[in-house]
Formats: C-alpha cells, sequence, structure tokens
C-alpha cells in the first residue's frame, strides 16, 4: 500500500478479534500552499523555536507541558504518553449499533479507511465485517488517535470498513444560538410551490467528480500570471439580494429558465459521505 498507515492496532467485536491499520481517507495534497516571504528580499521566513533567556532550541529538545499555574508547567515527554493505556489505545471495540440517522452530521468528521492486517486476522475481519452488513447499521467504538480519545463511528464500505470520527457533544456549538434570532416569516405557499418545482428540475445523482475548486483553479491562473509579469485580477461581480417585490418574478423566471435547461445526465450514485 502506497501510503503509511495512520494508526494500528486491532478491531474488536465481543471476542473476535483482528489486526487492521488505519489511512487517512481524504488528501489535501493537491491543494495550493503558500510560505511567508520577506518581500524586500523574496527569502522564505522560516520559524525558529526561540528560550526568552537562552535563544534558539532544537525542536527535537523539546517537550510539553501543562500550565497548572501561572509560569509552572507539568512536563511531558513522549514515554509519559505511552504510559497513558487505555483499551482504545491499541483496540477499537465495537460497544454498539445505531441507526444511522441517529446521529446528527454536525457530529461527522474525519474518515479513514479500515484495513485488515495480511494474514490470519483476514478471515476475523470478514466476520466482523459481514455480521455489521447484516445488521444495517453503524457501528461505535472509541480509539486514542493523535492524543485525543475519540469516538468511531464505523461502517461497511466494500470490502473495507471506514471509521468516522464523531465531534464531542461539547465541540458541537448550540444551533439555537444562531438560529434563534431569524425571524418567523410565513412563506407565500405559491411562490413554496414554484421552488419545489424548480428544485425537481435540478434533481440529479450525486457525483463528486463534477465538482472543482474554482477557488484553488482561479488562484493558479493568478499564479500563471504573476509569473508573466502581470497582476492577475480574478473578479467575479456579485449577485444582487432578492428583495419580496420582485421575488414572485424572480421565481417564475428561474422555473422557465430551469425548464429550458437541457437536465444533467444520470450518473451511477457514488459512495455517500457524511457531513462533516
Amino acid at each position: 500500500m502506497a501510503t503509511r498507515p495512520t494508526w494500528q492496532g486491532h478491531l474488536k467485536l465481543s471476542l473476535v478479534t483482528c489486526p487492521v491499520a488505519l489511512y487517512t481517507a481524504t488528501s489535501s495534497a493537491g491543494d495550493v500552499r503558500f510560505h511567508l516571504i520577506n518581500p524586500a528580499t523574496h527569502n522564505r521566513i522560516r520559524m525558529v523555536t526561540t528560550d526568552p533567556d537562552t535563544g534558539p532550541v532544537e525542536r527535537s529538545d523539546l517537550v510539553k507541558g501543562y500550565e497548572v499555574a501561572k509560569d509552572e508547567y507539568v512536563l511531558f515527554d513522549e514515554a509519559d504518553f505511552d504510559k497513558v493505556r487505555l483499551e482504545s489505545t491499541k483496540t477499537i471495540s465495537i460497544d454498539q449499533f445505531v441507526d444511522e440517522a441517529d446521529i446528527d452530521r454536525l457530529y461527522w468528521d474525519d474518515p479513514f479507511y479500515v484495513v485488515p492486517e495480511k494474514g490470519v486476522g483476514v478471515e476475523a475481519f470478514a466476520v466482523i465485517r459481514e455480521a455489521m452488513k447484516t445488521a444495517g447499521k453503524i457501528a461505535l467504538g472509541q480509539l486514542v488517535l493523535r492524543g485525543k480519545e475519540r469516538q468511531l463511528a464505523l461502517e461497511v464500505h466494500g470490502k473495507g470498513l471506514v471509521a468516522y470520527t464523531l465531534r464531542a457533544h461539547d465541540e458541537v456549538k448550540d444551533a439555537d444560538d444562531f438560529f434563534d434570532d431569524i425571524p418567523t416569516v410565513k412563506a407565500d405557499a405559491d411562490m413554496v410551490e414554484i421552488a419545489a418545482r424548480i428544485i425537481g428540475q435540478k434533481e440529479a445523482d450525486f457525483d463528486p467528480t463534477r465538482f472543482h475548486d474554482g477557488y484553488d483553479e482561479a488562484l493558479r491562473e493568478m499564479i500563471k500570471a504573476k509569473q508573466a509579469g502581470g497582476k492577475g485580477v480574478v473578479a467575479v461581480a456579485e449577485p444582487d439580494d432578492t428583495n419580496v417585490i420582485d421575488l414572485m418574478a424572480a421565481l417564475k423566471a428561474s422555473l422557465k429558465g430551469a425548464g429550458a435547461a437541457k437536465p444533467a445526465p444520470k450518473t451511477k450514485t457514488a459512495p455517500k459521505k457524511k457531513a462533516g
């Protein structure tokens, strides 16, 4: 396998256990990345770890510290973290099964591919995978990952499993804090009916390959323009707000335009991805 695993340990369902590895399911390798540059010299700025009393310090010599009082720290090195041994440090133990709809989409986070290690564990992995497939539900477990215990949601995906880290309850802000101030407005039934027809005309299968990051592409064009000595300005006009007076006219025009448009070709439904 081309990439190195993010985590290696065991997957456990009751008394059935098998060795597995987790691989990050997403990639940001193609993103446009920038460095901090001194415009006077065009030199890249390097961040140097510095002690205010002794000067620069090698990163490899640093340890982590938890502040218990002002300027007073309890120090931890890597060996100390290894001493914190929970079952979830090396084992994903499936504790319960729930319906997918029971998990608010706000809680879904990073996806990982769960792959069995080669050897005798493959058969045990297949047993767990098929049992989960038969159950038709989402499996929940815990895992210590990147220095923090996270809840995991696991689902069958082809010959393997996909594990999503779930955000903790206190990490998700209460929607009421933001939505309570939205004014209560009774939508006109005729307008809603037209809007529903527009939605119906735009219905299509989800195909992630049709989406392209326009901002990323515009940045790359600007980079090319700047290399050629130009300013590389990329601009687009913002749409005007639709006010109450012309809302019905805008809906009718949208319906007419949508009806005249060529329908999008049907595509094979892509695997679902949970919103994070």
